[in-house]
Parts: structure tokens; sequence; C-alpha cells
């Protein structure tokens, strides 16, 4: 293979690409702002995917919950009611309203009928002719009413009002889950396994939302995260064989290019001279590709060499 130095225009090997072994950091956020109660781990534990990491006081969780269950039961009772119609006794007390409008509207019709045929025989006056009809319209009136009152409660509920209440419990139900799920979250717990290198803050300390509680190593196989000068960079590409050397380590390990930057790391990048343009560097990462990839410190120096320059 030809030399990545030939490409740079010098008859010696490059120097190798210089950086540090790293894995895989996961941050663990504190969902809510919330006291801390209990830790389970210290830093330098190793833990497993899924175990208990802290737990943060669910006090105010727990009120929370209680309310969102209150009202799902409320809104489920209304769906009930209005499924189930009315109850018998109000329907036989609209009845008995109705028979007895019924009752009173005979009556006044038959004083209206009365005093319409006493004025006709000169016998009585006009004014007690419009307070008997004053008053059958009112019966008549009442009587539509209680007709009314108890054609609703005999046809059920209108399917506006059904669908209203199911939508209202779906809410209810909704918002219960939801606060369940928060409630579950304040119990921290590992994402992935891995070591804890960092807890940011104490027992008894009120972390903000969202701030990282916990940091993690994840067991993930290690990579090499290195800068490429800019005079190397268009040689290199992602899926390239590497070797890589870890201080303290006797022989080189296997790698593969996994990333390479679009960018360079130092800008900016147009107003560079001809001259200036190799103090460039570009990101990249190599990952270890060989069976010791797994339990290697992080933040170790390493020297990486691409396989053109380690088969010279």
């Amino acid at each position: 293979m030809a030399s990545l130095a030939a490409g740079c225009g010098g008859d010696a090997a490059s120097p190798p690409l210089v950086g540090t072994l790293e894995r895989d950091r996961i941050e663990i956020i504190a969902e809510a702002s919330e006291p801390i109660v209990a830790l389970e781990v210290r830093e330098g534990d190793h833990v497993a995917e899924g175990a208990l990491l802290m737990r943060l006081e669910t006090a105010t969780a727990t009120a929370r919950a209680a309310a969102a269950a209150s009202r799902s039961a409320q809104a489920r009772h209304r769906l009930t009611e209005l499924l189930n119609g009315e109850r018998p006794e109000v329907i036989d007390e609209a009845r008995a309203r109705v028979a007895a409008a019924e009752a009173a509207a005979r009556r006044d019709q038959l004083e209206f009928q009365r005093a319409t045929a006493l004025l006709a025989r000169g016998l009585g006056s006009q004014a007690s002719v419009d307070q008997a009809r004053a008053a059958n319209d009112s019966a008549a009136a009442s009587l539509r009413e209680a007709q009314s009152a108890l054609a609703v409660y005999l046809h059920g509920s209108r399917v506006e009002d059904i669908d209203q209440a199911r939508a209202a419990l779906a809410a209810a139900q909704a918002e219960e889950r939801q606060l369940a799920v928060g409630d579950a979250r304040l119990s921290v717990k590992a994402s992935r396994a891995g070591t804890i290198e960092a807890i940011p803050y104490k027992l008894g300390e009120r972390p903000p939302a969202g701030a990282p509680v916990v940091v993690l190593l994840a067991d993930s196989p290690a990579y090499a995260r290195i800068y490429v000068p800019e005079p190397l960079r268009a040689q290199l590409r992602a899926g390239q064989a590497a070797e890589i050397r870890v201080d303290g380590m006797d022989e080189p390990l296997p790698g593969r290019f996994r990333f390479i930057a679009a960018d360079a790391a130092f800008t900016p990048y147009y107003a560079l001279t001809q001259r200036d343009r190799s103090r460039l560097s570009y990101l990249a990462e190599v990952e270890v590709t060989g069976p010791g990839a797994v339990g290697l410190p992080a933040g170790v120096p390493v020297e990486v060499t691409p396989a053109a320059q380690a088969d010279d």
C-alpha cells in the first residue's frame, strides 16, 4: 500500500494520530425537580440495565395522581349516569307531575268555558273571562313542560352528551396514565449497563428538572477520539482499518474509522491561507474491533495509525 505520508508530499511516515480512548457517556436526567431521598449506588459501581440508581421524593406526584384518579372516577360516573338514564323513581315522579298538570289543565279549561258561557248570557264579566283564559293558557303551558320533562327521561341522553362524556373520561384516564409514568420516573434507573462515573448531586439536594443526576459509562466497545490534520483528511474514509496503540498495553489493537467530521474543528476555515490550512483538524472516531474492545478504561491516551501507514 502507498503510505499516507506520500500523499502529504514527504517520504517519512506521518506521525500517528493522537487522542484518548472513550466509551459512550450516558447522562441520566431528573424528570422533576424533587429532593433526592435515596442513593442506591456510588461512583465507580457497575450496574446492570434497569438497576435502581436513586429515588426522588414522591409526595407531590402522589397527590397529583390522587387528584387525577378522582377526576377520572367522576368522569366515569357521569358517563354511566348518561348511559343508564334516570332512576325509576325520578321517572315516576315526572309521570305524576304530568298527571297533575293534565288535571289542572282540564279544570282551568272548564272554568274558561263556564266563564265564556256566563258572559254570553249576560251573567258574567269580561274580566272574569280574561282571568279564566289566562289560567287556562298557563295550565296548558305547564302541561307541555311536564310532558317534555317526562319525554327527556324516557328517551335518555342525547348522543352528543354521551360522546362528550366519553371524551372527558378518555382525557381524565390519559392524564392519570401520564402522571403514573412521571411517578415511576422518580425512581431513577440505569438506561444501559455500565459504570457510574459521576453523581453530581448529594442526598437531600433538589436537582432542577432536566439536570443530569447520574453519569454512566456504558458497557459498549471502546473507541478512540482523535483529530485528523488537514493534509491527511482526504486520504481517510469511514470504514478504513487502523491500528490503535493504548498507553500501558504492549500490543496494538485493531480498529476501524467509524466517523470523520465533515467540518474542521478549528475555524474560520474560509479565512485561512494555503499555508494556514494545514493547521485545520477534523474530529474522528475509531472503534476498537478486536476482542479487547470491552473493559478498556476511558480517558487513556492513544495513538492511531491508519492501515496504509501501518502496512509500510
